[in-house]
């Protein structure tokens, strides 16, 4: 594989959220929120204070329900989803094909699966939030010595299908790198639009701010794959962590959008003196793999990939938003100058075969970014598709180069971490690679 750097609501969406769970804002004031939240995790959520480890049947009907719990709910939302789309020729043979795809990937699927169930490192759908889905799962390394950096990882999953399951497999190989990972989980269309899927998020990355050293994070190190939310607590570690604040935002497609929203959201925020739970200061650099930064030059395309144009557009909120959730045009604005001189270093990840959305839209948000002194910097994988960067490169094993990527940023400055990432056997197979190469044939993204 070769490397190429270059530095360089509408109508339709009010009634369709109707049929979901919703309830009224969270935050009144700053003061309201810190209290309220530490109230509600002191008696709701066990799982931020030490316990006795449950018995061995107690941990068996535990992980039994909740995975019948995910299970149905996935279910319930896929049907909703389908009763919203209708039952196309186009839309089956895409179901149809992604069934082939899992099929084809179920051997690796089943042994991270059974990681994810069973392993102790994993805690899964610890509470965030009050809204549906406001649910994160932490991966923990074996060894709990000292302070942990953090990844805060968000999913894509075109806006619809997003779950915080997907990013198990990273978790997994993070954790086994002495990271901590939390993967967000967030409302998704038809549930919400893409205002509901940035204030999730946001909220989600607040709980990680204040909690994670109880779980042996490092607040000082925390490697984010989102953005936005809380707010005293943040304020007093950044008084006192100074210079040694390193936080590294990250999504992949859908969630590279959403985390890309979220960051110049909050730099706007800065920039206009407002107080706010975190800092743009705070994140080293902002990751985004296989993402779209344009929504005006994505619709057409993805209504020929059958995401149609109608759908899309109630996603986000009708067309006249679309420049407003568009990071692309965001930085070029000049009212926004000042936002987009706090923003941090940006690296952006994308296969040259990507089909989904292509790697011209990562190429174009670089050089927008560019022509306004922003630092961003753009890694090209030839040859690799939508999916080749995330699913079957890490299930192939070996050496991968975008994870390589992220490890030589989330340990800068950490020359044991760094000479043990060296050293490190590579990562096993999971996937044979005749299924793999089929699997890339008949994805449907």
């Amino acid at each position: 594989m070769a490397t190429t750097t270059t530095k360089s609501k509408s109508p339709e969406s009010e009634s369709l959220i109707g049929f979901t769970e919703t309830t009224e804002p969270l935050v009144a004031t700053v003061m309201a929120t810190t209290e309220w939240r530490r109230r509600k995790v002191a008696g709701r959520d066990s799982r931020l204070r030490p316990r006795t480890p449950p018995s061995r049947q107690q941990s068996f009907r535990d992980d039994f329900g909740h995975a019948a719990a995910e299970t149905y709910l996935i279910t319930r939302l896929s049907f909703s989803l389908l009763s919203y789309l209708g039952v196309g020729y186009r839309w089956l043979m895409r179901l149809f094909a992604l069934g082939c795809y899992a099929l084809l990937l179920m051997p690796g699927f089943l042994q991270v699966g059974y990681y994810y169930y069973f392993s102790s490192q994993v805690r899964r759908s610890i509470v965030y939030g009050d809204q549906p889905r406001n649910r994160l799962d932490l991966y923990l390394p074996k060894d709990s010595d000292g302070q942990k950096p953090v990844l805060i990882f968000v999913t894509g999953g075109a806006w619809i299908i997003g779950y915080k399951a997907w990013g198990s497999f990273l978790g997994l190989q993070l954790a086994k790198r002495d990271i901590i990972v939390a993967c967000l989980d967030y409302r998704n269309f038809p549930q919400g639009t893409i205002s509901d899927m940035v204030e999730d998020v946001s909220q989600g990355i607040s709980f990680v701010c204040n909690h994670i050293a109880e779980y042996g994070g490092d607040p000082n190190r925390l490697f984010s794959l989102l953005s936005d939310v809380d707010l005293i607590h943040v304020e007093m570690k950044l008084t006192s962590c100074s210079t040694k604040c390193r936080i590294n935002l990250m999504g992949q497609s859908a969630g590279a959008h959403i985390s890309a929203c979220a960051l110049m959201e909050q730099a706007m925020k800065e920039s206009e003196g407002k107080t706010n739970s975190w800092s743009v200061s705070q994140i080293k650099c902002y990751f985004g793999a296989s993402g779209g930064y344009n929504l005006l030059g994505l619709v057409d395309h993805f209504d020929n990939r059958g995401l149609y144009r109608s759908i899309f557009l109630s996603i986000m909120e009708g067309e006249e938003s679309l420049r407003k959730f568009s990071p692309e045009y965001m930085v070029q604005e000049k009212a926004l100058r000042k936002a987009v001189s706090l923003l941090p270093h940006i690296i952006l990840f994308h296969g040259t075969a990507d089909y989904s959305i292509p790697c011209n839209a990562s190429k174009d948000f670089v050089d927008a970014l560019r022509s306004v002194d922003a630092e961003a910097e753009l890694i090209l994988f030839d040859g690799k598709t939508h999916t080749d960067l995330f699913l079957q490169d890490p299930l192939r094993g070996g050496k991968d180069k975008m994870f390589c990527h992220l490890l030589s940023v989330i340990h800068a400055g950490d020359a044991e971490a760094l000479a043990k990432d060296a050293i490190a056997p590579p990562n096993r197979r999971l996937v044979p690679e005749i299924l793999l190469k089929l699997a890339r044939e008949i994805s449907p993204f």
